[in-house]
């Protein structure tokens, strides 16, 4: 084959895969081929399958590669900047998407959506990440803080840091959220003890302390639902 066909036979699939995302539909398409689509942007010619491929073996699932950091998606042979840059754009899309339907509405009341914005935002984070939700009398949301990072399988949470901060927004009330990597939202005895202590601390300043979430690849756990608050 001509190097002149190959390159037609490239465009064309390139032709073929935007019809059909266009036509039926992300549903229709599998993992890798939705990251061709994102390459398709980075790389304006050339075979990406091989690529979109080599990001699934590596990572697992669309969502974990889109998720992954800068720096492991650039070990991905063929991943430059432009690559890495399109990826990672997907991912924040997704999470600004779900996170503004929650701007001046009660979290309260959006708890699905809520539970979305969590799981796109740090669910497939390689270490732990504790992000604090400041809300106001109404349950609307005032701010969403990242509160620390960590490691693997541990993130300090500290009451006094979060007291402060809620004092300092005018919040009335929080919700904390933190991932864990393995993929198990079972929650920890650290985590009880200190959720608990941050009730706490809360409460003495009429502060409500309304759950702490924990997201994971496997699913998640409502504290408040668990009884542990």
């Amino acid at each position: 084959m001509s190097g002149t066909d190959i390159n037609d036979d490239r465009t064309g699939h390139r032709s073929r895969l935007r019809q059909r995302f266009l036509t039926v539909g992300a549903e229709a398409l599998a993992d890798y081929e939705l990251l061709e689509l994102l390459l398709f942007l980075a790389k304006p010619r050339g075979d990406v399958k091989p690529l979109a491929k080599r990001l699934i073996a590596q990572f697992g699932s669309f969502a974990e590669a889109v998720s992954a950091p800068a720096d492991a998606l650039a070990r991905v042979d063929g991943m430059g900047e432009a690559s890495i840059v399109a990826l990672r754009t997907a991912q924040a899309t997704a999470a600004r998407l779900l996170g503004q339907p929650l701007l001046d509405r009660p979290l309260l009341s959006s708890w699905i959506q809520l539970l979305d914005y969590c799981r796109v935002a740090i669910a497939y984070q390689p270490v732990e990440e504790v992000r604090v939700l400041y809300l106001d009398r109404k349950n609307r949301l005032i701010r969403d803080e990242r509160q620390g990072r960590g490691t693997v399988d541990h993130t300090p949470l500290y009451p006094r840091e979060v007291v402060k901060r809620a004092l300092e927004l005018g919040a009335s009330a929080v919700i904390v959220v933190h991932n864990h990597p393995s993929g198990d939202p079972t929650p920890s005895q650290a985590d009880i003890v200190v959720t608990r202590q941050l009730g706490e601390a809360l409460s003495t300043l009429g502060l409500i302390l309304h759950d702490h979430l924990i997201v994971a690849r496997g699913g998640h756990t409502s504290f408040r639902s668990a009884g542990l608050l």
